[in-house]
């Protein structure tokens, strides 16, 4: 008789992870999830089985975030595929649900978000240009495109400073690793859209981006533009709460490009 009670448990968990699985593919593919044929991985039975268990979902969510990576998958399509699980498996609904990722607790994307960071850094080792995270090019590509200024000024006979000017945003207090990563990426969206003419726009460091802009009569209202939708974006985002103490600045470049790389590493 314990046998069949033990056996009737499996069975009922079972169906469970599986109803709770088929909620989770509709409720995604319905917030938008762009890769219908690929959702499904062993993983995502693993956070089933957590939820329906009820047992700690730090380390199959992490899973979760780092299968998603390696399969390219983006870090908002990874979080908003978070915040469908989260709405179909948190309380009563009538199976109507709506993935917010705002609604989602932040140890919880936190935790994915981290999983998913971790696989993108290692497969990025081997990259020159661009920051899988953020989408800004790498301190390594501003550097040489440094060098095509200096070497474009030099042959015009004036000095590179006077064409060009370096934009810095810098997290006035570096917050814990996904607030600072959230904040980063907030950045950049903003200096992208403000600075939208073919500027280069870089990642010098985990909390600071740069923008190799030119020197002209928009440059003032550029950097107050970009400021203020830095700080409305941030302050929009409770989790970021510690992230909107903001430094932008305007760097002089100096005479060559050496002293200009000597710059770029003090920033």
């Amino acid at each position: 008789m314990r046998e069949w009670s033990l056996r009737c448990d499996a069975t009922t968990a079972q169906a469970q992870r599986r109803a709770l699985r088929s909620r989770w593919r509709t409720a995604s593919l319905a917030a938008g999830w762009p890769f219908p044929s690929d959702w499904g991985a062993d993983v995502v039975d693993a956070v089933c089985a957590a939820v329906i268990a009820g047992d700690d979902l730090a380390e199959p969510l992490a899973e979760l975030g780092a299968s998603r990576a390696e399969a390219g998958v983006g870090l908002a399509a990874t979080l908003q595929d978070v915040a469908a699980l989260h709405a179909v498996s948190a309380g009563e609904h009538d199976g109507l649900v709506f993935a917010d990722p705002d609604a989602v607790p932040t140890a919880i994307l936190r935790t994915t978000a981290l999983g998913w960071a971790e696989v993108m850094a290692r497969l990025s080792g081997g990259r020159e240009v661009e920051d899988p995270l953020t989408g800004l090019t790498t301190a390594s590509y501003l550097r040489t495109r440094l060098r095509e200024v200096y070497r474009a000024a030099r042959a015009e006979g004036r000095r590179a400073g006077d064409g060009h000017v370096l934009v810095t945003v810098s997290l006035g207090v570096t917050p814990d690793g996904y607030a600072r990563m959230m904040a980063m990426v907030l950045i950049a969206d903003a200096l992208r859209t403000v600075f939208d003419g073919g500027e280069t726009t870089s990642l010098l460091r985990s909390a600071t981006a740069a923008v190799l802009a030119a020197r002209d009569r928009l440059l003032p209202a550029r950097c107050l533009k970009a400021r203020w939708m830095i700080q409305h974006r941030l302050a929009a985002d409770p989790a970021l709460r510690g992230c909107q103490s903001v430094q932008l600045r305007e760097e002089l470049l100096p005479a060559d490009h050496g002293e200009a790389c000597d710059l770029l590493a003090t920033l």
